[in-house]
């Protein structure tokens, strides 16, 4: 990571972070919010001292082949039992970091450092106690390729010319309930949800110069639609000056208004759609953590 910038807001903090050539113009926009540990029930104005948030972690690294990205977003119901949910998402993202910054893991296997890093979790003296979503996206620089593995909810959009032509697919056990890495007590094994890391989704995507990649936790797609986040990235294919700028300002403006319709009570979100296909009737927004990623592909080697 190379330089950070912080705009302070009420709500909100957009960071920035470059990573080099292959995926320049790294923005990681985190709205911190209410989390509302999974239920259907809404924040009400009295509960604004008690709002708990910051589950959601990021990483950005890379190594002489590979420039990786990745988001986890931490079980908020951990918090019932004195764990701070954020400890395992932020735990988790640090050790992918650390492995691929020192090489000890293959671009090409993104599913097998969410095993690895896992493993080193539940390995350790005193396990760390908690749960997460985790998607990875790793660029094979000279292969062009990106390398995808997710597990749960989080996720990511492939953007190019205007168009979503590859997308990750949410993995749930039912409504809200996605799947998720779990290190428990041994007194609530088979209590709590615990998947396999080999349960991820894993795909790969030739890429090109000019392509958009986006990740974001489930607190973005619950709340913006495709659609809507092709709408705010097209722009970025234009942009010749000052492109850097750019990026940041359109994951910026994507979290904000991600965070704007999660406390709008009339809009149909995409969350509040899922629901009625469950038979939950529910309308609105929903308040979550908030995590953002945009990168812009530049500067591929030659084949």
């Amino acid at each position: 990571m190379q330089s950070v910038a912080v705009y302070g807001r009420l709500v909100a903090r957009a960071f920035f972070a470059g990573i080099h050539s292959d995926f320049q113009n790294q923005i990681k926009a985190h709205m911190r919010k209410y989390i509302n540990n999974r239920s259907m029930n809404r924040p009400k104005a009295s509960l604004v001292q008690n709002w708990a948030f910051g589950d959601d972690a990021y990483f950005i690294s890379r190594n002489k082949i590979s420039d990786v990205i990745g988001i986890a977003d931490g079980v908020g119901g951990w918090r019932q039992y004195g764990v701070d949910p954020s400890n395992f998402s932020r735990t988790l993202m640090a050790t992918c970091e650390r492995m691929v910054r020192e090489g000890h893991c293959r671009p090409q296997a993104p599913a097998s450092m969410i095993q690895d890093c896992y493993e080193e979790l539940m390995n350790q003296k005193m396990p760390l106690i908690g749960s997460s979503t985790v998607c990875i996206v790793s660029l094979h620089r000279d292969e062009r390729t990106i390398y995808t593995a997710n597990l749960g909810d989080s996720g990511y959009l492939l953007i190019r010319d205007r168009e979503v032509v590859h997308r990750s697919h949410e993995q749930q056990h039912y409504f809200n309930t996605p799947y998720q890495l779990s290190v428990v007590p041994p007194a609530q094994e088979g209590l709590v949800i615990s998947d396999s890391p080999a349960m991820a989704a894993s795909n790969s995507h030739k890429v090109e110069e000019g392509d958009i990649i986006l990740l974001g936790t489930d607190g973005l797609f619950d709340n913006m639609t495709d659609s809507m986040l092709v709408d705010y990235v097209a722009k970025l294919k234009d942009i010749k000056s000052e492109p850097k700028e750019a990026v940041q300002k359109t994951a910026t403006d994507i979290a904000e208004k991600a965070l704007n319709l999660s406390f709008d009570p009339n809009y149909l979100s995409p969350f509040s759609l899922s629901a009625i296909d469950a038979g939950i009737e529910l309308t609105g927004g929903k308040p979550d953590d908030i995590t953002v990623v945009v990168a812009r592909v530049t500067n591929l080697p030659d084949t």
